[in-house]
């Protein structure tokens, strides 16, 4: 009796279904009891894989000690240990629209507080300079000129991104946002000024800063040829420009000022704070200055487009009156052979040259008279 209780409480023997039917509930855990088929019980639920970041996104990693690139491109978290074994070591990880995974696997490792990462992954950020925790946080606009071969109303003149960069304790990361203003060349330009950059993180956010107010300064010129162009054009007896190929100029513009111009206050804001290194700070004040040039010329150009735009619309109301001068003046000639014949058209029996035989010829050669007189008159005064 004991030993059939005990096998009572034994579980069921697990069985496989062969076959078709078996094939078809490949999957599912399958009881039968003794002679019958007891159930089925759900799937198992399968748990999802965790995301990875993208390796994609990381342009390049490096570790520089004492202003010299270690050989190697380590990962990014092996590079700031490696990093943290000198004092005068630091990593430098660029990176190129990274996703949301990225960036929060980037913050764990190098202790990035959880804002950061919805700013490094969302674009068009206005320039700034913000210091959370330890680290500063520096935005940046990038601009570059698109080449066109004429102005149309539907014209790109200026293609703008954006750059965070991330400076902290051994550590500088650079975020780009856009096909403008790549920092390869920046990298490469830096590694050869060993002095520079063994001044530490921070020579990553000057050779970034002096790099974004070269771009300022390069687009300008270029757009500065473009209002030459357009200011001739502007004032030429013939082809003068719609005005809506100005306004697009104008737009394009507002784009470029808000690049350039809400700048000054971050950078005047770093030089006047503690967090940038004593020896750095002529360098800023130099970036400094430089873009007080890039902001005087992008005041310039809207000066000068707001009045070749205020020219053009004095020209268009000039020949609209012009216009409506000569369509008056010869209403005016028009209404001498008019009147004329309107005379002439009434319906009386005596008037005057009625029953000329020369009558007719004589009304027309009034009429011919008339209106040369007319045409020479408002020809000499200007209408005409």
């Amino acid at each position: 009796m004991l030993g059939w209780r005990r096998r009572q409480r034994e579980p069921a023997p697990e069985r496989r279904i062969a076959g078709p039917f078996g094939r078809l509930l490949q999957g599912r855990r399958i009881f039968a009891g003794p002679g019958l088929l007891a159930g089925l019980t759900r799937p198992e639920p399968r748990i999802p894989a965790p995301r990875r970041a993208n390796p994609a996104a990381v342009v390049d990693c490096a570790v520089y000690v004492d202003g010299v690139r270690r050989p190697g491109r380590p990962h990014y978290a092996d590079a700031r240990r490696q990093a943290r074994r000198h004092r005068g070591g630091f990593v430098w990880l660029g990176l190129h629209e990274p996703d949301e995974t990225t960036m929060t696997s980037i913050a764990a490792a190098f202790g990035l507080h959880e804002l950061s990462v919805g700013q490094a992954v969302a674009a068009g950020h206005r320039p700034a300079a913000e210091v959370i925790g330890d680290v500063t946080r520096l935005v940046l606009r990038t601009a570059a000129y698109v080449d066109h071969d004429e102005l149309t109303a539907t014209s790109e003149v200026v293609d703008t991104g954006d750059v965070t960069v991330f400076i902290g304790d051994h550590f500088a990361i650079t975020v780009r946002h856009g096909a403008a203003g790549a920092l390869t060349s920046v990298r490469e330009e830096l590694e050869r000024r060993t002095a520079l950059l063994a001044q530490g993180p921070w020579a990553v956010g000057y050779a970034v800063c002096t790099r974004m107010v070269d771009l300022y300064l390069d687009v300008a010129g270029h757009v500065e040829k473009d209002l030459e162009r357009l200011e001739e054009r502007a004032f030429a007896a013939d082809g003068k420009p719609d005005i809506a190929h100005i306004y697009q100029l104008k737009r394009e513009m507002v784009e470029f000022k808000r690049a350039v111009l809400p700048l000054q206050e971050p950078l005047h804001r770093l030089l006047g704070g503690e967090a940038l290194p004593g020896p750095l700070r002529p360098y800023f004040a130099d970036v400094r200055g430089r873009l007080a040039r890039a902001v005087d010329r992008v005041a310039g150009f809207d000066d000068l487009l707001n009045s070749i735009l205020q020219a053009r619309l004095a020209q268009v109301s000039v020949d609209q009156n012009n216009d409506m001068r000569k369509i008056a003046s010869w209403a005016a000639i028009a209404a001498v052979q008019t009147a004329i014949a309107g005379i002439y058209g009434m319906n009386f029996e005596f008037m005057p040259e009625l029953r000329w035989r020369y009558g007719y010829y004589g009304v027309l050669a009034v009429m011919v008279i008339a209106a040369v007189t007319l045409h020479r008159r408002l020809k000499r005064v200007g209408w005409l």
